[in-house]
């Protein structure tokens, strides 16, 4: 079981600092100071947090379309409205036309996110009060009426809107994450991340951790090519997505980051092991970026460890390559955590070391 419920939410607020690097930015200070009983209140206090910074400089506008019956023409004459105005003898001109407008797609997707914030019977006082003072700023702005049709990947940041991305990235994991409707259709929020999101911030986490400290392994999450004839028809062939990739030439080692809140086995013939799926798909990555076969390319699956007892962890030389389980404890104190990411460089560089010194 979970140790200490307090400490693994403090992990996933380090977590969200190297997805979002504004976390790291002086006006969170106290929140990162503060320990949190459960993830509700984690949320809220950043966002209350980000959007009293957000307010300082101003809620982000952009040109929204609107359709209004005007006395003078203002942008393109909508015939049909101004027929029917003409129609009803009404002396108006129907115009279409664009308006800067705080009533944007941003700022509705952090009022709704608040107001769900609000509803959570966990959500402690204190930073309902700061929401409720911040919502006075929203009072012109519209509601998300289908939190859970929110097209997330039309959202586009640029330059004047690049301060909405922790918000927005925090709304997108609550909504995606914690969102259960009730029999009469009602928004509730549940008390943690289902773990797909979970997985998603994970190996965010590890791939940005390496790029911050480990810049010279060239951290990154390529598509890995199948190792088939170029004349094959690849149609019905998946994507090799990588989660993170680091190189060290000669060597390169693809981790595969998992997370499971109840378990990271599979029972088979009365024995625990881990899923066949991942071993299957790390084999398979290993393999086909090692067309050569050099066995200079390496594979850790590498597991969230958080409710579980038993631990995940293997070595094992598959056909010339390494391919290594390991487990990710978060419900130890961060320093731990930056402690065995840094190992685990350490281990697979000395471990290349070892193999290349044997085949010598």
């Amino acid at each position: 079981m979970t140790r200490d419920r307090r400490i693994l939410i403090k992990n996933i607020y380090h977590m969200l600092s190297y997805a979002f690097s504004s976390l790291n930015h002086e006006g969170f200070q106290n929140v990162a100071k503060e320990e949190f009983d459960n993830i509700q209140n984690m949320f809220a206090a950043i966002l209350s947090r980000g959007v009293n910074l957000q307010l300082k400089q101003g809620l982000y506008k952009e040109y929204v379309e609107k359709t209004e019956d005007l006395s003078v023409i203002h942008g393109k004459i909508n015939l049909q409205g101004t027929i029917r105005n003409k129609i009803e003898k009404r002396k108006l001109v129907t115009c279409d036309f664009d308006e800067l407008s705080e009533n944007n797609i941003f700022n509705q997707i952090i009022k709704s996110s608040m107001l769900l914030l609000l509803s959570s019977s966990e959500v402690e006082e204190q930073y309902k009060k700061e929401m409720k003072k911040s919502l006075l700023f929203f009072s012109t702005i519209d509601e998300v009426a289908d939190l859970k049709n929110i097209q997330w990947s039309s959202i586009r940041f640029q330059r004047n809107n690049q301060s909405y991305r922790l918000l927005l990235g925090i709304s997108q994991l609550m909504i995606e994450g914690m969102i259960i409707t009730t029999d009469k259709g009602i928004y509730k929020i549940a008390t943690f991340v289902d773990d797909q999101k979970m997985w998603h911030l994970f190996q965010n986490f590890i791939l940005e951790y390496y790029k911050k400290h480990y810049p010279e392994l060239r951290p990154h999450s390529p598509q890995i090519p199948w190792d088939v004839p170029e004349s094959t028809d690849m149609t019905l062939l998946p994507t090799m997505q990588t989660d993170i990739v680091l190189h060290n030439k000669p060597k390169t080692l693809i981790i595969d980051a998992k997370y499971y809140s109840k378990s990271s086995f599979q029972k088979q013939f009365d024995k625990q092991t881990i899923m066949s799926g991942n071993l299957y798909q790390i084999y398979t990555y290993v393999k086909n970026y090692d067309n050569d076969n050099t066995g200079n390319v390496s594979g850790l699956l590498l597991y969230a460890k958080t409710d579980e007892e038993l631990e995940a962890k293997a070595d094992y030389m598959m056909g010339n390559n390494h391919i290594g389980i390991d487990n990710l404890d978060l419900n130890v104190e961060f320093e731990n955590i930056r402690e065995k990411l840094d190992s685990i460089v350490e281990r697979e560089l000395l471990y290349a070391r070892r193999i290349m010194g044997a085949n010598s």
